[in-house]
């Protein structure tokens, strides 16, 4: 495992404070105001889908996953729950990954629903710098997820595990969403046409995806989720009632298989590295 640092300044782990119970109370009830607007975005409100004109749907764009795609939320809503129970358990009151992390999980949290509720408004240029916020935020977590080990098996798979699924997705939603805001602004930079366009932006993504993998030393949840991501933009651009786009749906074919390989053989060499006798 990989040992913590503090500075003088920090309480021992044993000693819980006030900001301690503070944290845990704010990331529950985040978690529960992030699942009230998946609510609001699905049965309560307008789907996403669907509203804001549709600008979202999954035949807006050229980068717009088809719609199965989106059942991920359910996956990344499961485990911000099991996050916030598990962090709300005494004995990980002073857990220092979550003294370092817990408001930036939390604030991720109330953006997820920020996010929803300006597209249930119709406001797509502010869901942008939202969703970019978002994204920010998250790669914050996973640098100081992956800057030290987790204490168990258990808290891999709901803190990590679920946090690097959150990025890999919402990096893909991101993307799509830009696009939709600039196409239903009618903004096409350069003229270039939404299918150059689109192998521009997903060759983007698949070398983002290499730096994360280096940056992440292959933490596979975050390509997988990406992948899923990717993936269903090809199937979106190939589907028969969709926007049918071969350029586009080869370079999300393409930018998917070069974030798993990325993945897996960083994945690999890390492992190695770390089994390696030193000579």
């Amino acid at each position: 495992m990989t040992s913590h640092s503090f500075s003088p300044s920090t309480p021992a782990v044993g000693a819980r404070t006030g900001r301690d119970i503070a944290r845990v109370v704010t990331v529950a009830v985040s978690a529960v105001i992030a699942v009230a607007g998946s609510y609001l975005g699905t049965s309560a409100g307008t789907p996403v889908a669907e509203a804001a004109g549709g600008v979202l749907a999954s035949d807006a764009t050229a980068v717009a996953p088809g719609g199965p795609a989106f059942a991920i939320w359910t996956v990344i809503y499961i485990g911000l729950i099991a996050l916030a129970v598990w962090q709300l358990l005494p004995a990980h009151h002073t857990d220092p990954r979550q003294r370092t992390l817990g408001w930036w999980i939390a604030a991720s949290m109330l953006l997820n629903a920020l996010w929803i509720g300006t597209i249930q408004i119709d406001q797509v240029g502010l869901s942008v710098v939202v969703i970019v916020a978002l994204l920010a935020i998250l790669v914050r977590v996973f640098l100081g997820l992956t800057a030290s080990a987790p204490s168990s098996r258990l808290e891999a798979v709901v803190v990590d595990g679920t946090m690097f699924v959150y990025l890999g997705w919402v990096a893909v939603a991101t993307v799509a969403n830009t696009a939709a805001a600039l196409n239903s602004a009618d903004i096409d930079p350069f003229g270039w046409g939404a299918d150059v366009w689109a192998v521009v932006i997903l060759a983007v993504v698949a070398a983002v995806s290499v730096v994360v993998a280096f940056a992440g030393h292959g933490r596979l949840a975050v390509a997988a989720a990406m992948a899923w991501g990717l993936g269903w933009i090809a199937v979106g651009r190939t589907a028969d009632d969709g926007w049918n786009s071969t350029p586009a749906a080869v370079a999300a074919v393409v930018a998917a298989v070069v974030a798993v390989v990325a993945a897996v053989a960083v994945r690999i060499a890390t492992e190695r590295a770390r089994t390696r006798k030193p000579v």
